[in-house]
């Protein structure tokens, strides 16, 4: 039976200081204003390979790719590539007569064959070869062929097969997220079928190192050019397949496990910048044994993790081998990241990107947390929040998939997806929300979704988590939380309510956590909010509240949040006392007209803080107070409110 979402918290005298340590190694100055550029970057490159959706191959579910040989003939001062592929496969359905692959009509084919027997083909507008096979098969029956091709690949702007130089030296290399490995090589690009396992031979100038994915088994000289060959033993997307050749420099680090063996991470780097690569690349290291911690291990532990620098300026994660145009601690997070969340586990379709892209930007998020938690971690919280709710409405939930603007989205499926993935750990808790990524990771297989996801989660927490995932990833905008409190006997009584900025959630069911300030010491209250303008009793014995603030360490997505304190506390026994002030709005001050001597004057702001304000004859001087809703206590000489009243500040 599954437990309700929302149990009643209350934590008292909790401390709000730090426990992570800064390790000044790290260069993380820049880190917000990186992870804006990241996003930025990927969301250029996924809209110049973006195809609409008469364009897709509605063949691919017909068969599953088991192994594939990819050799291919490259060299970087040329924008030119020659392939032969071999293809293993098995049929999905019965009566396949046909294998139909995407390939861009920039690319000719020399041959295909199966077994040396020549097989006809049609290489149609619509960038589709369709080839057809020899015999008809059944399911499950398995079948092999050969496409040997060439050409010269499409230019895209941030195309999927680029040339450029650094420093003189010439390179080239791919990036296909999410539909442009038809560019330089046919497969299927979906996310259906994963290549279970694959060999890469890449023949090069002698002078020049290819990166490729998986573990670089040998780099041989055959008839003065290199021949560089890399084995990959895990499933793999196919726009995840990726080549970089120039005239790299190369080093080698390593991640230590806790069996005593160690991950390779290799390197390709620019020569003329070895030095400050390999100082910028050393946080590599921290970051892996941080993700292999939290989560699982390397998932191509195995094989190896590395970086291959490229000619543009954001990065990709080329499974096992991330395509770098820098090195700072936010891209290197976040790629890396992406290893376990999209690579490992891939997004079952477009509707649940998130799963790809607001992990990878939540784990580096989660490195700030880890790496720098007084400084950084407050920054992106307050950065990325800001960014989900600079708008009022869109979800999380893609409707849309064939708009790669809002696929990309970055304010939706980047960092109002992080947060969402962040309000989890907070209704969950750390160990239960945890737990459950890592059991997500073992058992989602190649390809996950958010109703899938959904199922870890609640089956590690006991939670039922639909509302949540109503509100927060099918539904759109955020609550504006409005708190009166007041001091009664030994109580504080506090009525929270909340509007929301789309109406298509009615009410945001959260435990919402409430900072009390009572006589100088702060404590957190987590009120379990399922109603509107719900009220809340809280012990607060003798203590008097000097302040009360929401959500003070920013767990939830919150806007636009106010804060009144209710007076019940004014000596009314002469109810003929007149008491007014002007003017209202004011600017820098307020005169007070009253029958009664008013001796000293406190301002409430909106956050609850409490301030004495300067007063003579009567005037209020308000020049040290910003604009804003204010409440005044006017008090007596024993320090009794005599009234209160609302002014606006402008």
């Amino acid at each position: 039976m599954k437990k309700t979402l929302f149990t009643a918290i209350i934590l008292s005298a909790f401390s709000l200081c730090s426990f992570s340590l800064l390790n000044a190694q790290f260069d993380l100055s820049g880190v917000i204003w990186d992870q804006d550029e990241i996003i930025c970057k990927e969301q250029e490159s996924a809209i110049a390979h973006f195809q609409t959706p008469s364009y897709r191959n509605q063949f691919a579910s017909l068969t599953d790719i088991h192994y594939q040989t990819m050799s291919w003939e490259i060299d970087p001062a040329v924008k030119y590539i020659k392939g032969v592929i071999t293809y293993y496969f098995r049929s999905r359905s019965n009566n396949l007569t046909q294998l139909v692959l995407d390939l861009s009509n920039s690319l000719v084919i020399n041959s295909v064959e199966r077994k040396g027997v020549p097989l006809s083909y049609a290489h149609s507008a619509d960038q589709l070869l369709t080839i057809d096979l020899d015999k008809t098969l059944n399911e499950d029956d398995f079948d092999t062929l050969t496409v040997s091709y060439e050409g010269t690949p499409p230019s895209n702007g941030f195309g999927s097969f680029e040339t450029g130089t650094h420093a003189g030296a010439p390179i080239l290399w791919t990036l296909s997220e999410p539909y442009g490995n038809r560019d330089w090589w046919p497969g299927k690009q979906d996310l259906i079928d994963k290549i279970d396992s694959m060999d890469i031979y890449i023949t090069t100038p002698l002078d020049q190192l290819a990166a490729s994915n998986g573990k670089l088994i040998s780099i041989n000289e055959v008839g003065g050019k290199l021949v560089h060959h890399w084995r990959h033993r895990h499933p793999i997307c196919a726009y995840l397949v990726a080549l970089a050749v120039t005239n790299y420099a190369a080093f080698d680090q390593y991640v230590p496990l806790p069996n005593g063996d160690s991950i390779h991470v290799l390197n390709y780097v620019y020569p003329e910048t070895l030095a400050q690569s390999q100082q910028a690349i050393s946080s590599t290291i921290d970051i892996m044994n941080f993700y292999n911690e939290k989560f699982i291990i390397y998932p191509w532990a195995d094989e190896k993790y590395g970086h291959a620098q490229f000619g543009w300026g954001g990065g990709q994660e080329h499974q096992t081998m991330a395509f770098m145009g820098g090195f700072s601690f936010s891209l290197i997070s976040h790629e890396m990241a992406h290893q376990w969340f999209g690579d490992k586990v891939t997004c079952g379709s477009w509707h649940d990107i998130w799963l790809n892209e607001g992990f990878a930007t939540y784990l580096a998020g989660l490195c700030l947390e880890e790496f720098s938690q007084n400084q950084y971690w407050p920054q992106w919280k307050t950065s990325t929040s800001n960014s989900a709710m600079s708008a009022p409405g869109g979800s999380v939930y893609v409707d849309d998939t064939t708009s790669v603007n809002r696929i990309f989205s970055g304010r939706l499926s980047y960092n109002k997806g992080a947060y969402v993935l962040h309000m989890l750990r907070w209704v969950m808790g750390d160990n239960d929300f945890f737990q459950a990524v890592r059991n997500y990771l073992n058992g989602a297989g190649d390809f996950g979704t958010t109703p899938e996801f959904e199922s870890y989660l609640e089956n590690e927490s006991g939670l039922d988590l639909h509302e949540f995932l109503a509100d927060w990833y099918y539904g759109q905008g955020f609550p504006s939380y409005h708190l009166q409190w007041s001091q009664q006997a030994d109580s504080l009584i506090i009525t929270l309510g909340q509007t929301q900025s789309d109406p298509s959630v009615s009410f945001f069911e959260m435990p919402v956590p409430i900072l009390v300030r009572l006589n100088g010491v702060d404590n957190i209250f987590v009120l379990n909010h399922t109603t509107n303008n719900q009220r809340f009793s809280i012990f607060r014995g003798s203590a008097s509240v000097d302040s009360i603030g929401i959500d003070p360490e920013l767990w939830l997505l919150s806007k636009n949040n106010t804060i009144e304190q209710v007076i019940t506390a004014v000596d009314d026994a002469d109810k003929s006392d007149r008491f007014d002030v002007f003017p209202n709005p004011a600017h820098d001050f307020v005169q007070i007209i009253s029958t009664k001597s008013v001796f000293s004057v406190e301002v409430i702001d909106v956050a609850g803080r409490k301030f004495k304000a300067p007063l003579a004859n009567n005037r209020v001087d308000l020049t040290e107070f910003n604009p804003g809703i204010y409440t005044l206590l006017l008090l007596d000489g024993n320090q009794k409110i005599l009234t209160t009243k609302r002014i606006i500040l402008s």
